[in-house]
């Protein structure tokens, strides 16, 4: 008799990913759902901390992280993400909000979420493709770092009974798992540190302490603003700013979650549903956000959580625990929500980055790239300058790079009775690499009367850029004034056209 075995065949991680598999099996279900849970206990205190540092009530924060969540469930490119206020945007609009107020403030969320929209369309994710493997590392690394500084004003100036309760509850996130998993191990944190803190009556800061929790649901919010094209210019460096920055850090995240998972996302689907889900945002009086990447840690990497339905879970039960349940959330300390977010940093941290061994291997360059956009990062508090800096170390670097591996060889042959002077050039010839190509002729030598012609061959090279016709109308030129003719001999198609359109051209007065 054969047993089938497929029944008990591990699903895949793209099945994992299906809706419809996950509301069908009660294990997936109730892994996504704790997930979820953690994930809006998370939210609620960094939610309130971003609506202090964008200068708005803390319902604007919280109420984005619902609608944001909620949202980005159903129009999102990438399983598992979650969506929520964050600090990059609220750094971006919060001079906005000290200038010209929440009104102002709510309509750049609007038009951010255009702009997102207009972006998908005309194809940024695939510049996505020019970011390197170091400026990735940077990016996790910088988050991590982030993440971790984020709780540090948490841990100054407490009372020191915080300190054992964040101690107990990096052992209750750490060694749980060895043990079970049946339960996400920051929720059993969470929960055990509230009741010793409840029933022990602590001292010590709450969630409470943060602000106060909403006590009724989001309504419909037109901002009150001229539909003018002044309002348009004071609103769009801001929109813009936010639209590049949300779409960046969300970007960036969906493609370390494709990495955790295995499997791959739609980015042109993440990039619009950012703006579909910022623009729902704003009606609803929220101040928008994008991709977080500690809270996806805890759902991804923590709790094990693979399918939309956490990411949905998460905004719901985010809205009833603030809303219904605020009272009982009010009660958590802050120590249990800093030792989850402490483990969060640390799992988030490529550790092998700046292992001895890794850093023995690693091409130098590299490792300068991953630190510069690490420092970038956590000095700016800017992921996207971070990241910006960190694509133009890593594009000078290669350009310095392969500027090194032209070649330029000099022989001389003699063809039907003339002694021909041969320059055969093998390499990529560029901005970077043609610069030093004017030196490597030897003009004078060539001028003597035994040299009768000049040769320079280029079968093995590609002309890329105008900086390289200029060089090589410079070559000509100089070998003209020393009463000798250059031969451009081996140019691809591409280089022809190139040179055709360009030589001579180049030249001031031309």
């Amino acid at each position: 008799m054969v047993v089938s075995t497929a029944e008990n065949k591990a699903p895949s991680p793209r099945q994992l990913q299906s809706v419809r598999a996950t509301l069908r099996s009660p294990r997936r279900l109730k892994t996504e759902a704790l997930a979820g849970l953690v994930v809006a206990l998370a939210l609620i205190p960094e939610a309130i901390a971003f609506s202090v540092i964008a200068g708005v009530d803390p319902r604007i924060g919280l109420f984005a992280s619902f609608t944001m969540a909620v949202t980005i469930s159903f129009v999102g490119g990438r399983p598992a993400m979650i969506s929520a206020a964050t600090g990059a945007v609220a750094l971006v609009i919060a001079p906005l909000m000290r200038s010209h107020g929440l009104d102002h403030l709510i309509a750049a969320v609007i038009l951010a979420g255009v702009f997102q929209i207009l972006l998908a369309a005309a194809g940024v994710t695939r510049l996505m493709r020019f970011i390197p493997r170091s400026v990735m590392v940077g990016f996790v690394n910088a988050l991590a770092i982030l993440v971790f500084m984020a709780q540090l004003p948490e841990l100054i100036g407490v009372p020191w009974l915080v300190y054992p309760l964040v101690a107990a509850g990096l052992v209750i996130v750490v060694g749980l798992p060895r043990i079970t998993t049946v339960v996400p191990s920051p929720l059993v944190a969470i929960v055990v540190l509230t009741v010793v803190a409840v029933l022990a009556g602590l001292d010590v800061p709450t969630v409470n302490d943060k602000g106060q929790l909403p006590e009724s649901l989001p309504g419909f919010f037109l901002p009150n603003v001229p539909l003018t094209w002044e309002t348009f210019q004071v609103l769009a460096p801001f929109s813009l700013s936010m639209a590049l920055v949300g779409l960046l850090e969300s970007l960036m995240t969906a493609k370390l979650v494709d990495d955790i998972t295995d499997t791959r996302s739609n980015k042109t689907r993440e990039s619009w549903g950012q703006g579909v889900a910022n623009i729902v945002t704003g009606f609803l009086g929220g101040m928008g956000g994008c991709a977080v990447i500690g809270q996806t840690m805890i759902n991804v990497k923590g709790s094990g959580a693979r399918s939309r339905v956490s990411t949905f879970l998460a905004g719901v039960f985010l809205l009833v625990l603030v809303v219904v349940l605020g009272d009982v959330v009010g009660l958590i300390p802050m120590a249990a929500l800093v030792a989850v977010m402490i483990f969060v940093s640390a799992i988030t941290f490529e550790w092998h980055s700046i292992a001895p061994r890794t850093l023995r291997r690693m091409p130098k360059s590299e490792t300068a790239v991953m630190l510069i956009t690490v420092g970038v990062v956590v000095a700016t508090h800017n992921l996207a300058i971070g990241v910006g800096v960190g694509v133009l170390a890593a594009m000078a670097m290669f350009a310095r790079r392969v500027a090194h591996f032209v070649t330029v060889e000099r022989t001389v042959l003699e063809v039907n009775g003339e002694n021909v002077a041969t320059y055969t050039v093998d390499g990529e010839l560029f901005f970077a690499s043609s610069n030093d190509l004017y030196m490597q002729f030897e003009y004078a030598l060539d001028a003597e009367p035994e040299i009768s012609r000049v040769v320079v061959d280029l079968h093995a090279s590609h002309l890329w850029d105008a900086s390289t016709i200029a060089v090589l109308d410079a070559v000509t030129e100089k070998y003209r004034r020393h009463g000798r003719e250059v031969q451009l001999l081996g140019l691809n198609s591409a280089s022809v056209q190139m040179r055709e359109r360009l030589a001579g051209k180049l030249n001031a007065g031309n």
